[in-house]
């Protein structure tokens, strides 16, 4: 007997690709959270804090765009079968 195929888009398959794409927006909000608050830290600890240019071109952007980004990819709605 031959196994019947299945079609390649399953309910199943979008749902573990939706939830991996989720989490994976989440992991990325965490790193970016991570960014910020090292920079932040990095502000506390060093007496007169990191170079200006370092402000307005590393820290606080990187970990807002990696929060943007993060929140992008997790805030996705689930793929609507066609």
């Amino acid at each position: 007997m031959m196994k019947k195929d299945l079609p390649k888009d399953d309910a199943a398959k979008r749902y573990r690709n939706h939830r991996r794409l989720v989490r994976s927006g989440q992991a990325i909000m965490l790193v970016g959270a991570l960014v910020a608050l090292a920079h932040l830290i990095a502000h506390m600890s060093i007496v007169g804090g990191p170079p200006v240019i370092q402000d307005l071109l590393i820290g606080y952007p990187t970990g807002g765009l990696l929060v943007l980004a993060g929140a992008v990819m997790a805030g996705q709605t689930a793929a609507k079968k066609r």
